[in-house]
């Protein structure tokens, strides 16, 4: 049976996408407790079902696919500039195809406003009737208001009439970053991304004997499965191991190993191949915010995913790309070295190198290293910055990692960094090797 929590997301779900939601309404609708509603409705907002907007209040939105990621909804344009909606409350749950910056006269303008545009517009009362005539939301910079012609019509048409207190270009470029940011995300390969779902995936139930292992083992071919009880939840893994010697009429219960390490469809597969290699895992099993089990993920999913990765170009950019981008290797008598010139984007608030910007250039360059001895993918396994020095904005930045070990499956690399010639850093870099 669904608990409360799971009937109010189902319900949610059912709602018409533009619908209006309370934690009142829907704690007397389904006869709950207002917590356990605020609850229920934050995890359908971390799920992109509802959008919350200051002085508007939770409404159902469009759920975006995958492919549709780059485009953002009226309500999450709100959000991101801060702003008061003015008219068109009813379409806040649309998808704007694109942003148009009414910086010009009315005719060019309008040669370029279409349906499903957003404009950003100053207070140009006869420019938002008309755009809002064209089929496009208007955004109004600079604070001010519109006429009451233009609400009514926004009303009427379902299209938002929005109003914020910032400028023409930063709120061009809040809306930029926004996209972009979703862009990272959309690069980053999740479990969701390769999991073999719950009807193609083979599993036993507490219920079983190990009568029913050696029945699919035979069948499948494969030697490991989730167990689960009758509400779907994960109870434990059984594998080849687990049955030898064991009666064909032992209880599964009796054999399999308990409270199995377990990952979220939205965790990250480089995470899940670090808790792959670390653990020894072949098999996962991928379950929801209440532990029911939607599908697995293998090691042989997770090496093909990482191996995709790296060959697919970036959209978007990220700092650590960068900054790793400027890593430039050059020639040293004293082995391999690399050179990067230390940007503003990579120093802290007093203006020298941060911590992380340390640490990830230590593994970029043990890694780049690693790769000349051992072909494959690495799982950073532990650093240690254990000296390091203040470097400044635009210093020149001299990288020297040293193979200490190398092994079948792990590398070990002294890094030391300089500056003009000075150590300013030393650290120590462990990682797992994949073949």
């Amino acid at each position: 049976m669904a608990t409360k929590h799971e009937q109010i997301l189902q319900y949610i779900t059912n709602l018409e996408v533009g619908e209006k939601i309370s934690v009142r309404r829907i704690a007397k609708d389904l006869q709950v407790s207002e917590g356990t509603a605020y609850r229920a409705i934050k995890e359908a907002e971390n799920q992109g079902l509802v959008s919350t907007i200051e002085r508007v209040g939770t409404i159902r939105i469009e759920k975006k696919q995958k492919e549709n990621i780059e485009k953002l909804t009226y309500a999450e344009v709100v959000n991101i500039v801060d702003g008061q909606v003015l008219g068109g409350r009813d379409g806040l749950h649309k998808t704007l195809n694109r942003f148009v910056i009414g910086a010009m006269k009315l005719d060019a303008m309008m040669r370029y406003v279409e349906p499903g545009n957003l404009l950003i517009v100053g207070n140009r009362y006869q420019v938002h009737q008309i755009a809002l005539e064209a089929g496009a939301a208007v955004l109004i910079t600079g604070g001010f208001d519109t006429s009451d012609e233009a609400i009514k019509l926004a009303d009427e048409l379902d299209l938002p009439v929005i109003s914020t207190s910032y400028d023409t270009f930063t709120v061009a470029t809040m809306i930029n970053r926004a996209i972009y940011d979703q862009l990272i995300k959309k690069e980053i390969t999740l479990v969701d991304d390769i999991l073999i779902p719950l009807q193609d995936t083979y599993y036993m139930t507490t219920e079983n004997v190990v009568g029913k292992w050696h029945e699919l083992n035979e069948k499948t071919g494969h030697s490991r499965y989730p167990v689960i009880d009758e509400n779907m939840k994960i109870q434990g893994m059984v594998a080849a191991k687990d049955v030898l010697n064991a009666s064909r009429h032992t209880p599964i219960e009796k054999v399999m190993t308990k409270n199995p390490i377990t990952v979220s469809e939205r965790t990250s597969v480089a995470a899940v191949a670090h808790v792959m290699v670390w653990e020894g895992i072949e098999l996962l099993p991928v379950i929801d915010s209440h532990r029911k089990l939607i599908g697995v993920v293998s090691r042989q999913d997770v090496l093909k995913a990482l191996q995709m990765i790296q060959r697919q170009p970036h959209v978007g950019e990220t700092i650590e790309d960068l900054m790793t981008n400027g890593l430039n290797e050059s020639s040293s008598d004293q082995g391999d070295s690399y050179e990067v010139e230390i940007t503003p984007q990579m120093t802290n608030q007093l203006g020298t190198i941060s911590h992380g910007v340390m640490t990830s250039l230590v593994i970029e360059s043990g890694s780049r290293v690693l790769r000349k001895y051992k072909k494959g993918d690495l799982v950073v396994e532990n650093i240690t910055l254990y000296f390091l020095k203040p470097v400044q904005i635009d210093s020149r930045l001299t990288i020297r990692p040293r193979v200490l070990e190398i092994g079948r499956k792990h590398g070990k690399i002294d890094v030391e960094m300089y500056h003009e010639g000075e150590i300013v850093g030393k650290a120590l870099f462990m990682a797992q090797i994949i073949d």
